[in-house]
């Protein structure tokens, strides 16, 4: 009950800033309703990218931000305006794998584990869009839209335009994801575990990590091959050494 009241109060703060978000900037970018209208009229789309957000085993289970974001998404497939998912996101402030943790919300939700996919390798917002987008074009998929909470869009919106890719947004409508019964769902994160993980703050300065919040961290990969446990086969990143510089 607590955690359904902790839900609810996130999600009215989220709307609220959201709706300051719009009602200011003089209307520059759709309301998440208007973009969700639209999107029911562009799609079906062939996969989804929904970025991840750390996990905390020590508790157990998800966050109220990645309940949010995983109910969404499975209530877009479940809608039929997605065929696909795909979550992104490596082990990069916690030991596990954001994407893998997200799929085994998915999986015990309902959806067929064969419309999953993951990039565990991204560690910024930018690279969740980039990395999943590459990886929808090996699958074959054409149409892609980016569904996530409307601060991340907002955050998000021209950078597929700057890196020359074609995606939607169809972020979190909270009077519909209000009507949703999210209740918890329980999983075991044992699969997602990283061993000798070591944190991002650790790894990478506050310089670099801001290189890759913008970014500038993106590396140019060859084809995804097919890889460990952690994500059970599905597609991963051979990345070479070389680093992209866009402005």
């Amino acid at each position: 009950m607590k955690e359904y009241i902790a839900t609810k109060i996130l999600l009215l703060s989220m709307a609220t800033w959201g709706l300051f978000f719009t009602s200011s900037c003089v209307f520059i970018r759709p309301s998440s309703s208007k973009q969700f209208s639209q999107a029911k009229k562009s799609g079906p789309y062939d996969a989804i990218i929904v970025p991840g957000i750390p996990f905390d085993g020590s508790k157990g289970k998800w966050n109220s931000l990645m309940k949010m974001r995983v109910y969404w998404s499975v209530y877009l497939y479940k809608q039929g305006l997605a065929k696909n998912i795909i979550y992104s996101g490596s082990a990069v402030y916690t030991p596990y794998c954001e994407s893998k943790i997200m799929s085994l919300y998915a999986e015990a939700m309902g959806v067929p584990k064969d419309h999953i996919f993951i990039d565990s390798s991204a560690e910024h917002s930018t690279e969740n869009v980039y990395y999943s987008y590459y990886i929808a074009r090996k699958q074959g998929f054409e149409t892609v839209a980016i569904a996530t909470d409307p601060f991340q869009s907002h955050f998000l919106r021209n950078y597929p335009e700057k890196i020359n890719v074609n995606v939607h947004f169809v972020p979190i409508v909270f009077k519909t994801l209000f009507s949703l019964n999210m209740r918890d769902i329980e999983i075991n994160p044992e699969s997602a575990y990283v061993e000798n993980f070591v944190s991002l703050q650790k790894r990478e300065s506050f310089g670099k990590r801001l290189q890759g919040t913008r970014g500038k961290n993106i590396k140019r990969f060859f084809d995804p091959i097919d890889v460990d446990t952690i994500i059970d086969g599905k597609t991963a990143l051979n990345f070479s050494s070389e680093i992209l510089n866009k402005d």
